[in-house]
């Protein structure tokens, strides 16, 4: 049985921005533009190699109710949160934190000059386990697997399951695919991706044609997927890298405001009063 190919669907270009003490980012999910990608909220890409662009970090900050994701390309940040967990995330590590009920913690970079690269990764929890307690997955670089195709390509599988290999990140609700994609000039690749979840990908360095629809992708774009098996990709004189990104979507009622994504208003209403009360943390 053939099996079916995606085809994009929506092309959106990352907006510039910035958050926490004014680290500058591009936003190319959850903006005005493109609001959420259900399960996925947000999508940022940190990239500068001016200290003043990213020293102030991201100091304490609370979030509820959602999963936040970082994985590093280049650089070094240190998180902390209330209960004293810490750890240092470097190039090639990945992160993967359940806020659920409640989480204080900063994200402060460990350098003062030099290249800082990564991404931030937002993933809405399920209504049943949005009050779940706090948890970290800290995926040191040489914890995250690697294919090698025949064809050059070379495949980070951070979460999920890629061409028989399965990531180090476990037991997620969206069952999510999480793929960092490096492929060389003149090369083609089929990705598979599980029908009826919602799939996109990132292009950060190159450009490359995507989908059944061809369609051409370039850097700091943002590919959105229609339904289907894989995502084919082919490139021509230039190489291109990407991450391909994919979940099952809840399909359930999103309220967010600032660091709390709920089901409803009184939710988010109730987040804000356990917190200014002090009993946010349960």
């Amino acid at each position: 049985m053939q099996t079916a190919e995606r085809s994009v669907v929506r092309v959106i270009q990352a907006q510039p921005t910035s958050d926490g003490a004014g680290v500058k980012l591009a936003r190319s999910l959850g903006t005005p533009t493109l609001d959420y990608l259900d399960p996925f909220l947000m999508l940022d890409e940190f990239k500068s190699d001016t200290g003043t662009d990213y020293i102030a970090g991201f100091p304490d900050h609370p979030h509820r109710g959602f999963e936040t994701v970082t994985y590093m390309l280049a650089g070094a940040m240190r998180h902390r949160d209330h209960k004293g967990n810490e750890g240092n995330l470097c190039p090639g590590s990945i992160q993967w934190m359940t806020a659920g009920r409640g989480i204080i913690h900063s994200e402060m970079p460990q350098q003062q000059d030099g290249l800082m690269w990564g991404f931030q990764l937002w993933v809405n929890l399920p209504a049943a386990q949005k009050m779940t307690a706090p948890r970290y997955q800290d995926i040191p670089p040489e914890a995250v697997p690697e294919v090698v195709l025949e064809n050059g390509v070379h495949i980070r599988v951070l979460v999920g399951e890629s061409h028989g290999v399965r990531g180090a990140v476990q037991g997620i609700a969206t069952a999510p695919l999480y793929l960092d994609v490096r492929m060389p000039a003149r090369a083609s690749c089929a990705l598979p991706v599980q029908r009826g979840h919602t799939a996109f990908c990132y292009v950060f360095e190159g450009a490359g044609t995507f989908g059944a629809s061809t369609q051409n992708v370039t850097q700091q774009q943002l590919a959105v997927f229609s339904d289907g098996e894989t995502v084919t990709v082919k490139t021509a004189e230039t190489p291109v890298r990407f991450l391909l990104l994919a979940g099952k979507p809840l399909r359930e009622p999103v309220a967010r405001y600032g660091p709390f994504v709920m089901n409803t208003r009184e939710e988010i209403v109730q987040a804000f009063e356990d917190f200014q009360r002090g009993t946010f943390l349960g």
